[in-house]
């Protein structure tokens, strides 16, 4: 099998919560040979993911190696530098200010590897009025704008059912350390690269925020509906519900006419784009009094086959049930020496001439590869128990 094309990488990961987590998967699943850093098992932690047994942390944190190291110690600083020497990428998410009193910090790290990339994920930036302050996905997406279109009109702000600030902000910083890297390759030259939960929730925000910066509308919650593609929306059915996209004149007219109504398309209260946007209710009523009168799996197929977009309202075991989704093969195995065969989300990038290997590798033990780490720093045995007796390990 072919090589991955991250598998001559060096990444040091001081990371914690998910953002930074994030980042550090996507470089580790795709071959990047990667040592997590953690506080010695005597030390008080803040880690987010559970158990370290858990779903969560297990599918944050496979393919790496994994070593005990106290940063805010003499010999454990020195022991980072070392490792710091030898390495193609630093990633970290400290709150903005707390590099700084490690001596972790890029320009720390520029002094002995001039061609390290440093990521960096902080909840607000690395400078300006709210760079040091604590933050976390939910504040994100209040501040970012989200919750206040989210969620059904009248009902209140609503958050995103997934943590859409932090994963997104650990995509984009992977992004960032890539395009670094390439940047390096000409040059010669490392750098500095960052982002924040509050950026990437922005840029996520994506037409919504343009909407308001070219046509100065802000938007509001539409529920279930698409703000600006209507018809788009949930329509319930004789055993439960589906979600239809027809918006536009051609998906219009094919969808009327597979759900037996060619007739919708001359009603005179949608019959253009702009007349169904202002008669959305009505319009989606006379598609929910069509779609009651048969089962899911009935509109689904008639509209798939004429062309509408048109789907199933999965619960989370139903969407790994789905034949697409099985084929696809996204969720993985991992074989975990104490969990047996457990299963994780796998990658959904999908590269034909360097494939991710069939089994991934299990999140590893606290310290698990510490010893090996520091041999190969060419320290020996006798060394190795005194920094574990001394809390350096």
């Amino acid at each position: 099998m072919a090589k991955l094309p991250l598998s001559h990488l060096k990444v040091l990961d001081l990371t914690a919560h998910r953002a930074g987590p994030t980042a550090v998967r996507q470089l580790a699943d795709w071959g990047a040979h990667v040592i997590k850093i953690e506080q010695p098992s005597d030390a008080k932690t803040d880690q987010m993911g559970g158990s370290r047994h858990g779903f969560d942390f297990q599918n944050l944190h496979r393919n790496k190696q994994a070593m005990t190291l106290n940063l805010k110690s003499k010999e454990g600083h020195a022991i980072f530098m070392k490792l710091a020497k030898k390495a193609d990428v630093i990633v970290e998410n400290y709150r903005s200010d707390v590099k700084y009193r490690l001596k972790v910090d890029y320009k720390s790290m520029k002094k002995v590897n001039p061609k390290i990339i440093y990521g960096s994920i902080a909840g607000f930036g690395q400078s300006g009025p709210d760079a040091a302050r604590p933050g976390v996905d939910q504040i994100a997406q209040g501040m970012g704008g989200l919750m206040s279109i989210t969620g059904e009109p009248g009902r209140g702000p609503m958050r995103v059912g997934i943590p859409i600030a932090d994963l997104t902000s650990g995509l984009l910083l992977a992004q960032a350390i890539i395009l670094a890297l390439l940047h390096r390759e000409r040059t010669g030259k490392g750098q500095w690269v960052h982002t924040s939960l509050i950026e990437a929730q922005i840029f996520m925000l994506d037409f919504q925020a343009s909407r308001w910066l070219i046509k100065g509308e802000v938007a509001k919650q539409a529920g279930n509906d698409h703000p600006t593609g209507i018809p788009t929306g949930v329509f319930p059915t004789s055993d439960g519900h589906i979600n239809i996209a027809a918006s536009g004149d051609n998906l219009f007219k094919r969808c009327a006419k597979a759900l037996g109504a060619p007739e919708l398309v001359d009603h005179p209260e949608h019959v253009t784009p702009s007349l169904r946007s202002q008669n959305r209710k009505a319009v989606n009523e006379r598609i929910a009094a069509l779609t009651r009168t048969n089962t899911s799996a009935h509109w689904i197929e008639a509209l798939n086959k004429a062309g509408v977009p048109c789907g199933p309202i999965n619960t989370i075991d139903k969407t790994f049930d789905e034949p697409q989704v099985k084929h696809l093969g996204i969720a993985r195995a991992v074989k975990h020496p104490k969990l047996g065969t457990i299963k994780v989300v796998g990658q959904p990038i999908n590269l034909s001439a360097s494939p991710q290997p069939k089994h991934l590798k299990p999140t590893p033990e606290l310290g698990q590869h510490t010893d090996a780490v520091l041999k190969s720093l060419g320290l020996n045995a006798k060394k190795i128990k005194a920094l574990r007796a001394g809390g350096v390990i």
